[in-house]
């Protein structure tokens, strides 16, 4: 082994045992102190790499990324401020399950604490929102050192992954020089004879880790089936859901073996796909769920996050019913605390297991689920329906949403800002056959880094890419822009622009103003057209009514465009208030 200096050894060492633990991409911000990570990333054949120039937007990339694989994209930034900034997507990574590896360079330890300039205390910065810590020891050809370091490295991937996926951190201090110039002396040439463990590892990862799947405990499943057989109100809810962690074919399973409704979150990966064709999948449950009359659940299963829907949170608080809650990580993800059991298990494993333990839909109990499912399919049909009226008579923003689900290409991945687009996609994105991906960022549920996580989203795959943001998602991540050219990741960005802060019309502070419109609306009047022209995208403006033609128009053309859509916060709230009213009545009226 010929290496020119300690760092550039402990550089390639590290990569190289990543990528033999899984890693296959990477998204570096530029930096001096990371340059033995970044040198010995870029000359790695086996790993993408990706330069995105501001770390809030690299992390939020490499955040899309994992959450549309399932995997861990490497972060790469230089020491001080620049690692700070990668927090934000740490918190969402962490809060909703996302692997993400983050690689922050360091001064040597000798310089902490000593004024010397771009150093602050990297010491497990992100607190407890990491899955796992670690400063690794200062680079040395040394043969304990070095397997150490691949040892690190094949933990800090398997910790990413796992029943409880999320964020992992290396702190990597390194010591001048750098880059890999030679210094005589400082790596032995006899290093892979001397050493051949550490210096050159293994025919793959040093350390095997076999992850397993978390089985439910068999009396408890057997005690739950017991009741359910019994059960004709019974719902299946799924909240939003990371790719691959509940099966579609086991959820279906379950449907069948009880012929219970399933009531689906846009995230949850299960309101879009095959399940749609041949069971009840209802996507309209957040205008009828409070319809004056609408009958308790006797029976609840929960798999995913909790629901975005805030009218099913509440239906699910103030029901009578028995609800078993399914999470693998041992985390509580129910926030209104009336579920009356838990499940620490695979989703997809106690779904198997109940429906292996039912009896299915028998004479005895056909009727009454009979009556409990024609009230769903009822409620979706008169929801949709009116939901179709509501957009022909009097576009609002809901109707934005209501075409972007029903003209997105065959597969597609779809990306949802936070705020008012996913509730609109919630209420107004009805159920399809299609593959579609639909995401967000609901951990945490911030506006930050939206753009980036979409395009880090849609360099994953090759399927088309649709972005929905409102106006202040999108100014707050306008530099993530820039990864459409330097990362190569088209879309069409849908801009739903309503001049500031329209979610806020949902809450009572709407009637306080001042200072409701300065302080918390915040209207910005700003003009994106030239964010287009900054960063070589097209832009095109349409009305609500316009815009399915321009959408669909996009998406058959090559290339980005950002396509705006102009309203109304206040008069698009009011319009929703008035079709949820109208749904309800309807439904009450049809008993």
């Amino acid at each position: 082994m010929t290496v020119p200096n300690r760092a550039t050894l402990w550089g390639r060492t590290l990569v190289d045992e990543l990528v033999s633990s899984g890693v296959t991409a990477a998204c570096i911000s530029p930096g001096s102190r990371s340059t033995p990570l970044t040198v010995a990333f870029a000359d790695h054949p086996d790993v993408e790499v990706y330069s995105v120039l501001d770390e809030r937007s690299a992390a939020f990339f490499a955040l899309g990324r994992g959450r549309r694989t399932g995997e861990p994209t490497a972060l790469v930034c230089t020491s001080g401020t620049a690692a700070a900034n990668y927090h934000p997507a740490v918190i969402e990574a962490n809060q909703s399950r996302v692997p993400l590896l983050v690689l922050t360079a360091d001064r040597p330890a000798e310089l902490t604490d000593s004024g010397a300039n771009q150093t602050v205390d990297q010491t497990k910065l992100y607190g407890d929102a990491v899955r796992w810590y670690k400063t690794l020891p200062e680079p040395a050809p040394e043969p304990r050192r070095l397997r150490a370091l691949r040892v690190a490295a094949d933990r800090a991937v398997a910790k990413t992954t796992g029943a409880n996926p999320g964020p992992v951190h290396l702190n990597v201090p390194v010591a001048k020089p750098l880059e890999p110039t030679e210094e005589p002396g400082d790596v032995p040439e006899s290093l892979s004879e001397t050493a051949p463990l550490g210096a050159e590892g293994r025919d793959g990862p040093f350390v095997q880790t076999a992850g397993g799947r978390l089985e439910p405990d068999s009396r408890a499943v057997d005690e739950i089936a017991a009741v359910a057989d019994e059960t004709r109100r019974g719902l299946v809810v799924a909240g939003p859901l990371n790719p691959g962690t509940c099966g579609a074919d086991a959820v279906g399973d379950l449907l069948d073996a009880t012929g219970w409704p399933l009531l689906a979150d846009p995230l949850s990966g299960l309101r879009y796909g095959p399940l749609v064709d041949d069971h009840l999948v209802c996507g309209g449950y957040d205008s009828y769920l409070d319809a004056e009359g609408w009958p308790d659940p006797e029976f609840v299963v929960r798999v995913g996050a909790s629901p975005t829907s805030k009218v099913l949170r509440q239906f699910l608080r103030d029901a009578d019913a028995r609800q078993v809650v399914i999470d693998p990580a041992g985390d509580w993800p129910e926030a209104e605390f009336t579920a009356t059991d838990y499940l620490e298990a695979d989703p997809s494993a106690v779904s198997s297991a109940l429906a292996d333990r039912l009896g299915g839909v028998t004479d005895g109990n056909s009727h009454e689920l009979a009556t409990w499912r024609g009230r769903f399919e009822r409620a979706e049909r008169t929801h949709w329906d009116l939901v179709e009226r509501a957009a022909a008579e009097d576009p609002f923003e809901g109707a934005v949403l209501a075409d972007v689900v029903a003209n997105a290409p065959d597969p597609a991945t779809v990306f949802v800002s936070n705020s008012m687009p996913v509730r609109d996609c919630d209420r107004f994105g009805r159920p399809r056959s299609a593959d579609l991906a639909v995401l967000g960022n609901r951990g945490a549920s911030g506006i930050d880094g939206i753009t980036s996580t979409a395009l880090g989203a849609g360099s994953a795959t090759d399927d088309s890419l649709v972005l929905v943001t409102g106006d202040l998602a999108y100014y707050h991540d306008m530099n993530g822009l820039l990864s459409v050219a330097r990362c190569g990741v088209d879309a069409t960005v849908v801009l739903v622009n309503n001049d500031g802060g329209g979610i806020f019309h949902l809450l009572p502070i709407e009637s306080f103003d001042p200072p409701f419109t300065d302080q918390f609306r915040t209207p910005h009047g700003l003009d994106f057209e030239p964010s287009a022209d900054l960063y070589d995208l097209e832009f095109e403006r349409a009305t609500v009514d316009q815009f399915a033609t321009v959408y669909r128009d996009s998406l058959d053309s090559e290339g980005t465009q950002v396509v705006e859509v102009r309203t109304d916060g206040e008069a698009s709230h009011r319009r929703r208030e008035r079709l949820h009213e109208r749904v309800c009545e309807r439904i009450a009226d049809e008993g």
